[in-house]
């Protein structure tokens, strides 16, 4: 009996080696993976605050890193999520309090993979009729919705949430993380941008709060 359940833990374990093997999108918890996540992530950052479209900057991440075949990104819409916009969100958007602000709450996706959540406050008098229908109907990424108004970006607050690596870590009094021989845990949510999109003739219609999500590192890191 006891020599059964030796090797059916055998067996158990190694299928979790088998398995923890077969995910290429598990980083070990290294230094060196470490300092790989932290460039890869401060390097999407540095493309979106860059880009006129964080649709655009995702879909070309989702591209260059196989993230999905074909690599187009969706706005999945969460039809149960609404806030209204504060008057500081309507300063911003130069309306008033008797002006109609829409919202809309998505998860934009490469294939299967969530690589941000997005709140969208709007001002629907300031697109198409065509727009509005598209946005209300289909889980267009807005930023495609749009880009015939020529948007552009200004963002106002960008933050890290989560560094692979302590403050100071450059500096010899900063104590470095040590390998762990395990697999590196990521947090859900990685970076946040709060922007306003401007038509091409600088009229504010939108703005936005992002959250890029941990799928945007679910690749193998290079050996």
């Amino acid at each position: 009996m006891r020599e059964r359940f030796i090797v059916v833990s055998v067996i158990a374990l190694l299928a979790r080696i088998t398995a923890s093997a077969q995910d290429p999108s598990a980083w070990p918890d290294t230094f060196q993976a470490r300092v790989q996540a932290l460039a890869l992530i401060q390097t999407l950052n540095a493309d979106v605050l860059g880009s006129r479209s964080a649709t655009a900057a995702l879909e070309r991440w989702c591209h260059d890193h196989q993230l999905a075949d074909p690599a187009t990104i969706v706005a999945a819409l969460m039809r149960d999520v609404k806030k209204s916009a504060t008057s500081e969100q309507r300063e911003h958007l130069q309306v008033t309090e008797h002006d109609t602000v829409a919202f809309r709450h998505v998860q934009l996706r490469c294939g299967d993979r969530v690589l941000s959540e997005a709140d969208n406050w709007y001002v629907p008098a300031r697109l198409t009729a065509e727009m509005n229908r598209v946005l209300e109907t289909t889980d267009t990424p807005f930023g495609r919705v749009v880009q015939s108004l020529e948007p552009y970006r200004s963002t106002f607050y960008a933050r890290l949430l989560w560094s692979p690596l302590p403050d100071g870590w450059e500096r010899g009094s900063t104590k470095l993380p040590v390998p762990t021989g395990r697999t590196l845990v990521i947090p859900a949510e990685l970076f946040e941008h709060r922007a306003i999109l401007y038509t091409r003739d600088h009229l504010p219609f939108s703005e936005v709060d992002e959250i890029y999500q941990r799928q945007i590192l679910a690749f193998p890191p290079r050996r």
